[in-house]
């Protein structure tokens, strides 16, 4: 059973560094969604891309912050602020915590470059080629107060290459990850599961 959603749905991506995964979201144009606004941590080169869109965007750093229960309370403000259907973490290298894992419960979603369960963590990409796996990818799953341990939306395998090192790996996960986050918002936002089994 599903939910038909006959309007746009309201869009926040945060991100932490060159925001490849957010300039995919911006230039998909679906009419299912709607970009509203792009956050960071800092000020990161991402933001650049929604400020010559005329995107509003902020930034919540945790340094100006005396504690992540603060910091973390500020960025549910922010995102707030901007009344997001979904929140999109592309690239967004914190952990976030209960306040705005409850302010919006089940609307937040992430991408990660290896194919979860396997490889969660800031160097999965890094990590599976010490493993030496013959296939990793990328995955779309919601978050949870765990690292990387939120229900799957959808995955894609990359074949991993003779003679791979991590920068050449990366670079063909990147690509399949902003297609694959593009279609799995898209198909969010059209019919949302009321269940996703991990």
């Amino acid at each position: 059973m599903s939910v038909e959603r006959a309007t746009p749905q309201r869009v926040v991506v945060l991100l932490s560094g060159a925001g490849t995964l957010a300039a995919a979201l911006l230039a998909a144009g679906r009419p299912s969604f709607d970009v509203v606004a792009v956050g960071a941590d800092r000020d990161a080169a991402g933001l650049t891309a929604a400020r010559e869109q005329g995107l509003p965007t902020f930034v919540v750093p945790l340094s100006a912050h005396p504690d992540r229960a603060a910091w973390d309370t500020a960025l549910a403000a922010a995102l707030a602020a901007h009344d997001p259907d979904w929140v999109i973490c592309a690239g967004f290298m914190k952990l976030l915590g209960p306040a705005v894992l409850e302010a919006f419960a089940g609307r937040v979603v992430n991408t990660h470059p290896a194919l979860l369960p396997a490889f969660p963590g800031a160097h999965a990409v890094r990590d599976a080629l010490a493993a030496g796996v013959t296939t990793t990818g990328a995955t779309v799953h919601l978050v949870d107060a765990g690292l990387d341990t939120g229900p799957v939306l959808a995955q894609v395998g990359v074949p991993v290459l003779p003679g791979d090192d991590e920068t050449a790996l990366h670079e063909r996960i990147k690509t399949v990850e902003r297609e694959l986050l593009v279609t799995t918002l898209d198909t969010l936002c059209t019919t949302r599961p009321l269940e996703t089994p991990r």
